[in-house]
């Protein structure tokens, strides 16, 4: 089972980012993929995540309106769409699966069976 995050880098203020997080190993419809960020000095925040049954998806209320999540299961691939991105912004940004049956647990890390590595993201100003 593997999670390869991409599409992480500096932006500036304003800008706009797509991550990609590429899954495979695993069936993809069996698991909801979450997007959790890592800032130094902060704990792990869960900010989006996707069914892979019925694609429904949730936000956490800092990145709603900015950010998209989707999904292509075609390609076993996820997406997070960043759009007018902020200093705060910055982190490691880490994608994360779960088995689906918790998909609206999802903000819960501990739940989650597959990490992958991070991408960093650097919001300048």
């Amino acid at each position: 089972v593997q999670l390869v995050e991409s599409g992480g880098g500096l932006v500036q203020v304003g800008g706009s980012l797509r991550l990609s997080c590429a899954a495979s190993g695993f069936t993809f419809d069996d698991y909801a993929i979450g997007w959790f960020r890592q800032a130094p000095g902060k704990e792990r925040e869960g900010i989006s995540c996707i069914s892979g049954s019925d694609s429904s998806t949730h936000y956490v209320d800092s990145v709603k309106g900015r950010f998209t999540i989707s999904s292509d299961n075609a390609k076993n691939t996820v997406y997070l769409q960043m759009n007018s991105l902020k200093p705060e912004d910055t982190a490691v940004y880490y994608c994360a699966a779960l088995d689906d049956y918790y998909s609206d647990s999802c903000w819960d890390p501990g739940l989650y069976l597959y990490w992958g590595q991070g991408t960093q993201v650097t919001v300048s100003s």
